[in-house]
């Protein structure tokens, strides 16, 4: 293998001249023809053996390489009259305006190209992006008169996609590519063109590059017809009415046939450029279907850029559905046991872990923990089999690497698409379990954005050392419960959590010995003794928190009194928790919520992460408990209201009613009042929108009054759940 004999210090972009075309192309392309009777690729067509070769047998005629090893080389073709690049028709049109009709100097006055000339100057000299000073010259550059030599000019416009028009006649592409021919060299830097790799009528074709075969190959169909890429079928039309151009202009034609069918090569250049351009119709196959030619390959979703280069498939990773499990840990995710013996971790044997290692072979490929692959020190790959794995453990020696299965704790990365933010993708820990889906805590659903309707996730299992303490370090889910975005959780409870967690600590909870046993056997807290003969839900939530913590807040539920009455809250939403105790208030959302959670917010600061994810584990996992020994349903019950309470809206609402009929009756009778500022159609609005608010409110007043904190409705709106 040769040395490194160059390095590449920059990329420049260019324009591609006629003579590049040609000198870059080994044949004109000049039949529209691409196969004989016999199947071989015509000389001069479009599938010409020079442009390269996609069949195994065949060598290509330019570099003698067979078809795989062959990149293809281009051809071109000589254009009857010049057209204009579809991708430039803009560019060009900013340039014509910009610029005399007559000298085709820039419309500058004297003292404005010195002063933009200096500043272009001096950022191409510190390297720095030209575009605005070039944007400002194209505006500044709009005249009605030259100033170089006088001459009056015409408003110049664009009819997309590719006429130019001035005053009121349309411009050929000859003619455009004069204008752009006379515009001198040292005003190019003020149009922003680098006179080194590109000239302004470059950008219309006299020459069209071909690509090579191997970028649109044709296939066999299984009729043994051979169907063509859309681009060489677009190549085609080109060529035809290409060759008919050049023969009626040769024979002389009427000058209304020539520049029709010159319009015709327009539309086939344009298309095959751009088949999605503003202001012409695709080009179609026969069955309908619009062609896909050179900006649809590259724009888009399903583009080479967004699908191809930036989108890949990767190995070492897996995605399946999500569903829910309150019963793992924040920083866990199940992980299903088919995945778990297909994707592997690579593990260096050592003196210390030779004995696991030859386990894991020993139990092969098929049983959990096993192993897949084993690698040798000189990199050859060995797969394990049932059949091979004895001997392999006999060879087995330090220096080996193991590719074994995924373990419960292996620490691997989770993301949900789109990825959106920081806590799009976070480390967690492998928990091996049955069935086909990924497993995930609820309280790390708002970071992902996930809900279990049907949502996919990705899992991508880290393949050294290194990166699997970067992980988990900084990516675990514990360290992202605080949101960089807002400064608070945007980790916690969610929904069954918060009703749980208000049934378990709201005033008047309490609850025998063997129903507390019940709910703290998931959550593994030690059990202290009661105060009474029950235990309360207050006292079995303060068994999780840190015991120093002191804190004063008003709950979600606090209906925001007139005078609060502190800790005789009826509602008891007046929270006060002393020395790791909770002496007052409910749980809800603003304890340990995601986007709210007080309590949480207040652990992970002064306790650390560690701690934080101990007290979340068990506030929802006592919380699910709870409300699964409780029972919690909904039904349209708990929105009906008693007769009384209706005839009293229904009043309510007549009056609204008749209040807003004598706002429309005093609007027609001219004995409304405009508010300031306002029409009197304006204040009339304003009006009934106050009467018809005001009565909303109230009717929701009057029915709240009905409804008490039993409703299980009114505790899930209440509380935030």
């Amino acid at each position: 293998m040769k040395g490194i004999l160059k390095k590449i210090a920059q990329i420049n972009f260019g324009l591609l001249s006629p003579e590049n075309i040609r000198r870059m192309s080994v044949t004109k392309i000049v039949t529209p023809d691409t196969y004989d009777e016999d199947g071989y690729p015509i000389e001069a067509g479009l599938m010409d053996p020079r442009l390269g070769v996609i069949d195994p047998g065949l060598r290509c005629r330019s570099c003698g390489s067979k078809g795989g090893d062959c990149q293809g080389h281009f051809g071109h073709i000589n254009l009857a009259r010049p057209v204009v690049h579809v991708g430039f028709a803009d560019t060009i049109h900013k340039i014509l305006r910009s610029t005399c009709s007559e000298c085709g100097r820039v419309l500058l006055t004297e003292t404005e190209r010195i002063d933009y000339g200096d500043r272009i100057g001096s950022r191409l000299k510190n390297e720095e992006s030209i575009t605005g000073l070039v944007k400002a010259v194209y505006t500044t550059a709009r005249r009605d008169k030259c100033p170089h030599c006088d001459t009056e000019q015409e408003d110049v416009k664009i009819d997309k996609p590719v006429s130019i028009v001035e005053g009121n006649y349309k411009l050929t592409p000859s003619e455009v590519r004069e204008r752009l021919e006379k515009i001198p060299e040292e005003d190019y830097v003020y149009l922003g063109i680098n006179s080194k790799v590109a000239r302004p009528e470059w950008m219309v074709l006299t020459v069209l590059p071909v690509p090579p075969v191997t970028v649109r190959p044709s296939i066999t169909l299984e009729t043994g017809e051979r169907s063509e890429d859309d681009l060489t079928h677009k190549l085609v039309d080109i060529l035809r009415i290409n060759q008919r151009l050049k023969e009626n202009m040769e024979a002389g034609a009427p000058q209304l046939i020539v520049e029709d069918l010159w319009e015709l090569l327009q539309y086939h250049v344009t298309t095959y450029f751009d088949n999605e351009a503003s202001g012409v119709p695709p080009a179609r196959h026969r069955s309908g279907r619009p062609l896909k030619t050179l900006a649809q390959r590259l724009k888009g979703k399903e583009g080479r850029f967004r699908s191809n280069l930036s989108g890949k498939r990767v190995n070492f990773s897996a995605r399946t559905v999500i569903s829910p499990d309150p019963n793992i840990s924040i920083n866990e995710v199940g992980v299903p046991h088919m995945i778990a013996t297909e994707v592997t971790v690579p593990i260096y044997v050592t003196d210390w872990n030779i004995e696991d290692m030859k386990k894991y072979i020993l139990n092969g490929p098929n049983k959990h923990p096993g192993a897949n692959y084993v690698i040798r020190p000189d990199e050859r790959k060995i797969r394990v089999y049932d059949e091979t794995k004895e001997a392999i453990i006999e060879k087995l020696e330090p220096g080996f690497v193991v590719e074994r299965h995924l373990m419960d704790g292996d620490i691997v990365l989770f993301n949900r698409q789109p990825s959106l933010h920081r806590m799009s993708m976070m480390a967690h820990e492998v928990k091996v379990l049955p069935h086909k889906t990924f497993r995930l805590n609820l309280c790390v659903c708002p970071p992902y954005n996930a809900d279990f309707d049907g949502d996919e996730m990705n899992m991508h299992v880290f393949q050294t050392e290194e990166s699997r303490a970067e992980a988990k370090s900084l990516m675990r889910v514990q360290e992202h419960i605080l949101s960089p975005r807002f400064g608070g959780p945007i980790i916690g409870g969610i929904h069954d959590h918060i009703s749980g967690a208000y049934l378990l600590t709201r005033e008047g909870s309490a609850f025998q010995e063997d129903v507390v046993f019940q709910m703290l056997k998931k959550s593994q807290l030690p059990l202290p003794k009661p105060r009474n003969q029950e235990w309360t839900g207050k006292e079995i939530f303060s068994l999780l928190l840190p015991k120093d913590l002191n804190m004063v807040y008003k709950a979600e539920i606090c209906r925001k009194c007139d005078e609060c009455l502190k800790q005789d809250c009826k509602n008891d939403a007046y929270v006060v928790i002393e020395n790791g105790e909770l002496k007052s208030g409910a749980i809800d959302e603003k304890a340990y919520g995601a986007f709210s959670g007080k309590i949480l917010d207040s652990i992970v600061k002064e306790y650390g992460t560690d701690r934080a994810r101990e007290f979340l584990d068990a506030a929802t996992k006592l919380a699910i408990s709870g409300i699964m020994k409780r029972g919690f349903t909904t039904s349209t019950a708990d929105e009906e209201i008693p007769r009384e309470a209706q005839d009293r809206i229904e009043e309510l609402l007549s009056r609204a009613e008749q209040k807003v009929e004598m706002l429309i009756e005093a609007y027609h009778n001219d004995e409304l009042e405009a508010l300031p500022g306002r029409s009197l159609r304006e204040t009339l609005e304003m009006k009934i929108m106050q009467v018809l608010g005001e009565a909303r409110d109230k009717s929701g007043e009057i029915a709240e009054s009905y409804f008490g904190m039993d409703n299980h409705a009114v505790i899930m709106a209440l509380t935030g759940a």
